[in-house]
């Protein structure tokens, strides 16, 4: 197989500037106009030619793009040759190529007879129609993975991919991993690793799942959405590899890959290409029979460990765990945040039978003190290596504490277990976001957005609510059917005054009237009200919040909660920016 080459599509800042269109001379400026063929053979011509004519279809669909968008007025895409023609002109006129598509700054009236309408559309004008063009393939192809089993849908074997990835030449073997799997907590913790890591001076890929606004987010490349360009690269570098081996799989009576597994794929080869030092992996679900699990990390994180996907999964915290451990492998690290005891001593079990090294939460892990502060908290954390004083955390929250140390315990694990500088702990966490997390989405009154959707995480949020928000709260709640409603309300009720339930799309989503009654059973009828718009839930939240908020120096609020994909949709209509740049 073919060297895996760099791919400077990938990075922090998005794609490389595409080459323009078009364009006359490939020499250098001092060559303007010379023949690019005089140096060539027939071969490298006829690839130079491939390559413009390519640019030249491009170009075409951004301004059809353009025109269809009524970015440009036009009776019809079919005045894409007389744009092109004012674009070429432009480009001959500027040596450089600097001026393509740049209107004359000249009124109509003052250029030269027939120069009106010749010039070519505006530089941004072709970018926003590039951008389209870009996402509407990125949800072509989005659209098209979807068509698969869907991500919960969990088949016991990781042969399809292990034999996509075996076939490409096992991209993820080329870095380093950190796998982390948990009821809660799991994104907010690798979100921290991810930025210890970077503070390092180490070139990461983050692996995570649901996405809250756009797919892009669930593969990131130094703390940024990978770009458009780069998803659609990664999905045509694995599509021909994943179509044999469905097709293999589908003759012997199997199935497709499921959509998680594609991602999965899609997510390793990513990181291969970039290259990252170090990949940060979030399980989907479980662990066992997770896609993630073709990984052989260095380092296994188990998150607390809670009643969550227990048609999957199972029915006990015993059998939950059991799934979990499975990202465990000979030799690596486990670090394991605070647990059950009945879980905790499975992970102990599970470390000592593989002959991995335990790091656990204890003496020598642990938040040793925690104090709110303006814009998050101060923490102080112990692990196996040292004691980080007066740590300044962005995130809110004791659970946020004590995601903070597991992460430390994790990157220090990677490390060797050698402690980590100050400054480097320092400046990762007071800048650490974690988007759709105990997030402030919008002021007066604040509109908050956590993504709990299990009594586990509704308890944390809970404990935070009365933490940092005394004010009057109320709530706007969406569910999953799977979810387990009842105890999910029951664990906020005693800090929300009221809850407004509202709708969701997808086939999966809890029906509002029926979510209405159980917070009906919970919360009493006069406290419930239903409004399926969910803009219009959240503008009657803060009527209901502002209503009787007289408490001196507090502030009232809204929760919106339930749901990643309600906590999305929120975040989207306060007109909040898509996490990582996505």
């Amino acid at each position: 197989m073919t060297p895996r080459r760099n791919d400077p599509r990938f990075g922090p800042d998005g794609p490389s500037t595409p080459p323009e269109p078009d364009r006359e001379a490939a020499g250098d400026p001092g060559r303007a106009g010379a023949d690019p063929g005089d140096d060539e053979d027939a071969p490298q011509r006829a690839d130079r030619l491939a390559r413009e004519e390519a640019e030249d279809a491009e170009f075409d669909a951004a301004i059809k793009a353009i025109v269809s968008s009524g970015l440009i007025a036009g009776p019809d895409p079919g005045v894409v040759e007389e744009i092109r023609a004012g674009g070429d002109a432009r480009r001959e006129e500027s040596p450089e190529g600097e001026g393509l598509g740049e209107r004359s700054e000249a009124p109509a009236g003052d250029r030269p007879a027939g120069e009106a309408g010749e010039a070519g559309p505006s530089r941004e004008a072709l970018d926003a129609a590039r951008l389209l063009a870009l996402d509407e393939k990125v949800e072509e192809i989005y659209h098209e993975i979807l068509t698969r089993a869907p991500e919960h849908k969990v088949q016991p074997t990781l042969q399809r991919v292990r034999d996509v990835l075996e076939m490409m030449g096992d991209p993820q073997r080329s870095y380093r991993a950190i796998h982390i799997t948990g009821t809660n907590g799991k994104t907010s913790t690798s979100r921290m690793v991810e930025a210890l890591l970077r503070e390092r001076g180490l070139r990461t890929g983050r692996f995570t799942s649901p996405h809250l606004e756009s797919v892009r987010e669930r593969i990131c490349i130094d703390g940024r959405a990978i770009s458009r360009e780069g998803f659609i690269a990664a999905w045509e570098e694995v599509e021909p590899f994943i179509d044999l081996v469905d097709a293999d799989s589908q003759a012997s009576g199997g199935p497709r890959l499921s959509f998680f597994e594609v991602f999965t794929v899609m997510a390793y080869a990513a990181f291969s290409d970039a290259p990252v030092d170090v990949a940060i992996v979030e399980v989907g679900m479980g662990g066992v029979w997770d896609a993630t699990n073709v990984l052989n990390a260095d380092v296994a994180v188990i998150g607390p460990v809670a009643l969550d996907h227990e048609r999957w999964l199972g029915s006990t915290l015993q059998d939950i765990a059991s799934e979990k451990l499975g990202i465990v492998k000979p030799g690596c690290t486990v670090v394991c945040a605070v647990q059950p005891v009945a879980v905790a001593e499975m992970v102990r079990e599970r470390a000592a039978e593989l002959g991995a090294r335990l790091v656990e939460s204890g003496p020598d892990l642990r938040v040793v003190s925690r104090e709110t502060a303006v814009g998050g908290q101060l923490v102080t954390v112990r692990t196996p290596a040292a004691r980080y004083e007066d740590v300044p955390l962005s995130l809110r929250g004791a659970f946020q504490a004590d995601n903070a140390a597991v992460a430390l315990a994790a990157v220090e694990a990677l490390f060797g277990g050698a402690a980590l500088g100050g400054d480097v702990v320092e400046h990762a966490l007071m800048s650490v976001a974690s988007p759709g997390r105990l997030e402030t989405v919008r002021t007066s009154p604040a509109v908050l957005v956590d993504a709990a959707h299990n009594p586990h995480g509704a308890s944390a949020l809970a404990d935070a609510l009365i933490e940092y928000y005394p004010g009057r709260l109320v709530g706007v709640v969406a569910m999953m059917a799977d979810k387990d409603a009842e105890a999910f309300l029951g664990e906020l009720e005693p800090v929300l005054e009221a809850v407004v339930v509202t709708g969701m799309s997808g086939e999966r989503a809890m029906d509002a009237e029926e979510l209405a009654g159980i917070a009906r059973d919970v919360f009493g009828r006069d406290r419930v009200e239903v409004e399926r718009d969910l803009l219009a839930a959240i503008d009657r939240a803060a009527t209901l919040a502002e209503e009787d908020d007289d408490a001196p120096m507090t502030s009232p609020a809204v929760v919106v909660t339930g749901s990643i994909q309600l906590v999305g949709a929120a975040r989207s209509l306060m007109g909040r920016p898509a996490p990582d740049g996505a």
